[in-house]
């Protein structure tokens, strides 16, 4: 939802009825994530999309129907052995798709929903999607401290409660399944958790022209953007303008103060851009170490590496710390300007994420997307 959640709520203000659509479960080479959303407005228009192209035409349709009759509609989308849908995708998979109505009565929390996803406050949204047709739609606002929206039982209520905050700790979307009373390992009901949490960091060290390509990308890529560089001449928001924040500070010592503050995780990106031994070295130590961390890729030629290298074996790094380093940092795409580095050091971030390769997709045989 949160692809479309600026124009739900513009509608939701003005007291309108929407039809959303929301990708709740994938299976095989699926074209769009789990979350991913559609709207069907109040005056017809879509917003938004599920599948790239493969089955809108079919959702909006069900996003017109909900809008008639009120009624939640879950609708799975594919081709197995088994069985031919309606519509299938292109690409061969299956994708689940719940369609509800949202305006103010439905839907009541959900301008408290987009006030948190702009302030970058943690909430999940928990939706039954499958189950008796008296909960069907119905849905739990889960904040790290408070709860709000009932399925109507405690019980269901309780389980869902402690479920959607573990999956928005992790920052994971996903389905949950109960009894229908909300029995543990149950079945019979079935919940979609969307987790909104706070958008992953990217940290930029190295106030150089490189460094404010990967900026623009971390921004286009979803990633909250710091800067961090010792020399206040060079760290400007103004040569920065793709950062969120531009920090001056030793990049060893800004990391070490937000690792121990708790604002560094599993999905923090560092991207160490200085290539000059005295600020990538000690840097590199703290980073190195840290207990998790997505993504650490430093930036330098191969004497550079080389030389890195050896000065971070002399302080006493092991050689499996210094294995979680891309060094030189990227993929090898020939990539010589600024802008095409950072394409590059995307691409390895994505390949690494994912269990990508990165070999040309007309080298492989089998299905693009996995799992």
């Amino acid at each position: 939802m949160r692809d479309v959640l600026a124009r739900l709520d513009e509608w939701w203000g003005k007291g309108e009825t929407v039809a959303l659509a929301t990708v709740v479960g994938t299976y095989s080479s699926a074209p769009r994530q789990v979350g991913a959303s559609m709207l069907v407005g109040p005056a017809g228009e879509a917003v938004g999309s599920v599948s790239g192209g493969c089955v809108e035409g079919a959702v909006y349709e069900l996003g017109q129907q909900v809008l008639a009759d009120g009624r939640p509609v879950f609708q799975r989308y594919g081709v197995s052995d088994e069985d031919a849908f309606t519509v299938g995708l292109t690409c061969g998979g299956i994708i689940d798709i719940f369609v509800e109505k949202v305006d103010p009565e439905s839907y009541a929390q959900l301008g408290e929903v987009a006030a948190a996803v702009r302030d970058e406050s943690p909430v999940a949204v928990a939706t039954v999607i499958s189950g008796p047709t008296e909960r069907l739609g119905t849905r739990l606002v889960v904040w790290p401290e408070h709860v709000d929206g009932t399925t109507g039982s405690e019980r269901l209520d309780d389980a869902i409660r402690d479920d959607a905050r573990g999956l928005l700790d992790a920052g994971r979307n996903g389905q949950v399944s109960y009894g229908v009373d909300g029995q543990r390992r149950g079945e019979g009901l079935t919940v979609f958790v969307e987790s909104f949490a706070p958008p992953p960091r990217m940290i930029v060290f190295g106030a150089i022209d490189f460094a404010a390509a990967v900026a623009r990308m971390g921004s286009f890529l979803g990633f909250r953007v710091t800067v961090c560089d010792a020399r206040p001449v060079f760290a400007t928001a103004t040569r920065f303008p793709g950062a969120n924040e531009v920090v001056v500070e030793w990049p060893h010592r800004y990391l070490a103060a937000e690792a121990e503050a708790g604002r560094i995780d599993k999905r923090t990106v560092l991207c160490v851009l200085t290539h000059d031994p005295k600020f990538d070295v000690p840097l590199l130590e703290v980073a190195l170490r840290l207990p998790e961390v997505a993504y650490i890729g430093a930036m330098g030629s191969r004497r550079t590496h080389d030389d890195r290298i050896s000065r971070l074996r002399e302080i006493g790094l092991t050689d499996a710390e210094i294995g979680r380093m891309s060094s030189p940092i990227g993929l090898d795409l020939g990539a010589r300007t600024p802008e095409e580095t950072a394409v590059s050091i995307a691409a390895e971030m994505i390949a690494q994420h994912w269990g990508g390769a990165g070999t040309p997709l007309a080298e492989r045989d089998g299905p693009i997307h996995v799992g």
